[in-house]
């Protein structure tokens, strides 16, 4: 698990919105998975983004699978409740802010609202297991974590998503993580202005 915070590296959100989900909006179900979610800022903030950029009607399709490891088993509770302090939210545009979060019962707790929250489920999940959470994904975020990884591991990894995403599922990464060059004909970048990518089919 890795620190994160609200719309962390939002350039690569904002490609997701704008390459991604105007061809995605017409599913009945958007299937997305984040990977390496932390506390859930990024499912959040990656869920606000898609909510805004596609209204209200055709965001209740979007189904968002979080997951992360770790030892403490309290991620689940957090991002359920999605409730976070005020320090953590102060970076969040004002607008944004007022539209998406609500005061908590506690003083000076902030609680994300509801139709957010419904469209993230947690569930605990190691990447380094290299087992996927399910198949047929739309789309795979992973920003938080793969520059912790041996690039052995981060290569295996991101074959792991390929096999996970639908055909012509989308990729999106850290924009400090290249993909690895025995990848290179798995993936299509979208644009050279984020780490943004669709699947490529494989020849058996």
């Amino acid at each position: 698990m890795a620190f994160t915070f609200f719309f962390r590296d939002i350039t690569v959100l904002d490609m997701i919105a704008k390459h991604v989900m105007p061809k995605l909006s017409g599913y009945s179900k958007v299937r997305i998975w984040d990977g390496g979610c932390a506390m859930g800022p990024e499912p959040y903030s990656l869920a606000i983004v898609l909510a805004e950029s596609m209204g209200h009607f055709a965001f209740r399709n979007v189904h968002i699978e979080a997951t992360d490891y770790e030892e403490q088993e309290n991620f689940g509770k957090i991002i359920e409740m999605g409730v976070y302090p005020a320090d953590q939210v102060q970076r969040i545009p004002p607008e944004i802010f007022s539209k998406y979060f609500v005061p908590a019962e506690q003083e000076g707790q902030f609680r994300i609202i509801d139709s957010i929250r419904q469209s993230i489920h947690f569930q605990k999940h190691d990447l380094l297991s290299l087992k996927p959470i399910g198949e047929g994904f739309h789309l795979i975020v992973c920003k938080n974590v793969l520059l912790h990884f041996q690039p052995a591991e981060r290569t295996k990894v991101i074959r792991m998503f390929h096999s996970a995403l639908a055909p012509g599922g989308y990729l999106a990464t850290e924009r400090t993580q290249e993909m690895p060059e025995e990848l290179s004909g798995h993936f299509h970048q979208i644009s050279p202005e984020g780490q943004l990518f669709e699947k490529m089919e494989i020849a058996a």
